[in-house]
């Protein structure tokens, strides 16, 4: 179910940041599908909120993949935004993620190398072992969780931010994300999203100098709520 200003799940507010738990389905920014993307439905949220009169500033910070659940963090400032933009370029942030796949991961846990190669007109990338031509380099860890009747739960944090770096890793070692069809899953889920959930978010906040951590719960569906 996409996010509106009515069902909006947010996660952590102050005068300078607003975080919430993105729904499948929905885009961080605009592009060209011309979806409401979820940085104006969060601007509707605020306008209403505070009655404000005018236009709402809100800075995007970071995006998820469209298919993909979990923490987002948008800039309510112009000050916040240009240093959540450096944290985030200069890996300063630290983020867990969830994914459910089908098959035993090789090892109960363990760091992932590739070198991927992006294809922009299939909007894929695609990992190797070896360095390639206009490749590069990806690293991932990943902890096996929770073993569920069909499933697998992993937690993953990533050393680096390469395009599809989750779903690209795990299907090269031959476990694809739940739903994950571009990436070597057997079927769909039945509203399009993939099983990779933005779990946690830690980073030293912007203007406040202060640690914060911010934690989203999975979507709402038997396999996610088995995970908790």
């Amino acid at each position: 179910m996409a996010s509106t200003p009515n069902n909006l799940a947010v996660l952590f507010e102050d005068n300078h940041l607003i975080a919430v738990n993105k729904q499948p389905g929905d885009i961080v920014q605009g592009d060209k599908t011309g979806d409401l993307p979820l940085s104006e439905v969060v601007k509707l949220y605020l306008k209403d909120k505070y009655n404000k009169p005018g236009n709402v500033y809100l800075g995007v910070t970071h995006r998820l993949d469209r298919p993909t659940s979990g923490v987002v963090v948008f800039a309510k400032t112009s000050k916040a935004l240009p240093r959540m933009n450096k944290l985030f370029a200069e890996k300063e942030t630290d983020k867990t993620y969830w994914a459910l796949v089908k098959n035993t991961p090789p090892e109960s846990g363990a760091t992932l190398t590739h070198w991927l190669v992006r294809n922009h007109k299939q909007n894929k990338s695609y990992a190797h072992k070896e360095k390639r031509p206009n490749s590069k380099k990806a690293i991932l860890h990943y902890t096996l969780l929770k073993k569920l009747d069909n499933y697998y739960l992993l937690e993953i944090s990533l050393e680096t931010g390469r395009h599809h770096q989750i779903r690209a890793q795990l299907a090269a070692v031959g476990c694809p994300i739940k739903g994950d069809l571009k990436y070597g899953f057997d079927r769909s889920n039945p509203d399009a999203s993939i099983s990779l959930h933005a779990r946690k978010l830690s980073f030293t906040h912007p203007v406040r100098n202060e640690e914060v951590t911010i934690t989203a719960p999975p979507p709402r569906d038997p396999l996610w709520d088995a995970c908790l």
